[in-house]
């Protein structure tokens, strides 16, 4: 049987220009607000906390929050 990586979360590893994909996924879910994130849409995220974003003001708000 044939697996499809449609609907499912990829795990990925962020580095500081791109990210490793850990496993097969088409998806990311937002660290904050759980939107999920297209891999080809996916543009921020912490490298220190290994989190994805689905916007710069998202991304914004978590790296002021701590």
């Amino acid at each position: 049987m044939l697996m499809s990586n449609a609907s499912r979360a990829a795990r990925l590893h962020y580095m500081a220009n791109s990210f490793r994909l850990l496993s097969p996924g088409d998806h990311v879910v937002c660290a904050v607000s759980g939107e999920r994130i297209p891999l080809d849409s996916l543009k921020y995220w912490s490298v220190a906390r290994q989190e994805a974003y689905a916007s710069a003001e998202i991304a914004t708000r978590a790296m002021t929050a701590a």
